[in-house]
């Protein structure tokens, strides 16, 4: 049979998952072979090249906003999932304590410690290698200890009386000295080659302000920090991002048209900014729609910005819209939210897992050539 080419309006209701009252429907993608009688849906590099679009909607340094549109819900994940547990960044591993007479225990502090998120030149990071330790019991043969693989961070604060401190004071910022230990404590101490990658941006804490420990005069922290590579797979405290998800467009169809009191109704059923109010213009009134007629300078809703919409399904529960209004969501549109914490921008993180799912496709490939022979 010779391949049959359907209209756009076909294709296009095919990838709608349909929003209704109580249930959703056509969820199961078609896009594949033998489906559609007449069809050729055989996957083609040309094809997929041609159907796939990136556009930014957001994109500040530490939160970026994008459509992808054109791939599998499979292919999406795989991003998000990349996102959140296999993109290596840095963070505190290993907690040295040569002091520590505060009321927080070593253990407790040390994972406070690796919790909080650092930053630096991005060259400088992209330059560090993986430190990989020993373990005998599994034959493993561990990397020794070098600028190549380690940051290394100081933390030394004593809580001591202030001496100018009002007799009255109340507050203990007030009346003594290093009373909070914040992370704009930790110190940076340069090793090796450490000063020569990291000049565009020394190491750090992301936020001068994440309070570590409470002390009082007397007791001190006395402690150094080792920041290795690692993944998010590992240990939370890896993950590039605070929050990497993503959504399906919305879509909202008015049917038939709505006015009046009606139109103000329903556009207060969508999040702001989703349905517009516009004025019935001449032409309409005077068109063969009934619902127009007459009704020239009334307001009627309009669909503006369905991106904003969070599909509450609120219009459906009003008998006045009933018939009105189809909503859906388009089953190869995704609208990702990527929150970075702060050690890589955003949109760099996005670009880190695709290049971790290559490498992964290209691993998967030699070991089905390995397969074969």
């Amino acid at each position: 049979m010779a391949p049959v080419q359907p209209s756009q309006d076909s294709l296009d209701r095919r990838k709608v998952v349909g929003i209704n009252a109580e249930t959703v429907t056509n969820i199961t993608s078609t896009d594949f072979p033998g489906h559609h009688a007449g069809e050729d849906l055989s996957w083609s590099l040309d094809k997929f090249a041609n159907n796939l679009k990136i556009q930014f909607h957001q994109n500040e340094e530490l939160e970026a906003t994008f459509s992808l549109v054109g791939v599998d819900a499979a292919v999406a994940n795989a991003f998000r999932r990349i996102l959140i547990a296999e993109v290596p960044t840095l963070a505190i591993e290993k907690v040295y304590v040569s002091n520590n007479t505060s009321v927080i225990a070593d253990e407790v502090l040390a994972h406070r410690l690796g919790l909080i998120p650092l930053k630096g030149s991005i060259s400088g990071l992209k330059w560090l290698k993986w430190y990989i330790q020993a373990n005998p019991e599994y034959g493993i043969e561990g990397m020794e200890l070098s600028d190549y693989n380690t940051i290394v961070l100081k933390l030394n604060v004593r809580c001591e009386r202030n001496p100018n401190a009002d007799k009255n004071a109340t507050e203990p910022e007030e009346k003594y000295i290093n009373s909070s230990v914040y992370s704009r404590h930790i110190v940076w101490d340069p090793m090796g080659q450490h000063s020569e990658r990291f000049a565009d941006g020394e190491v750090k804490p992301v936020s001068p302000d994440i309070l570590i420990a409470k002390l009082r005069p007397g007791q001190e922290l006395d402690m150094t920090l080792h920041a290795h590579l690692g993944k998010g797979g590992d240990h939370a405290k890896f993950s590039p991002v605070a929050t990497a998800t993503y959504r399906l467009l919305p879509t909202i169809t008015i049917t038939k048209p709505i006015l009046g009191a009606d139109a103000l109704k329903f556009q207060k059923c969508f999040p702001p900014g989703v349905i517009g109010i516009e004025r019935v213009t001449p032409t309409e009134s005077a068109s063969d729609n009934p619902d127009y007629k007459g009704r020239e300078g009334d307001e009627k809703a309009v669909v503006k910005d369905p991106m904003r919409d969070t599909v509450s399904r609120e219009c459906l529960r009003h008998d006045e819209f009933k018939n009105k209004v189809k909503l859906g969501r388009v089953q190869d549109h995704f609208i990702f939210n990527v929150e970075s914490t702060g050690q890589f921008p955003s949109d760099m993180l996005f670009l880190d897992a695709v290049s971790v799912l290559k490498y992964k496709a290209k691993r998967l490939l030699r070991a089905v050539d390995a397969l074969e022979k």
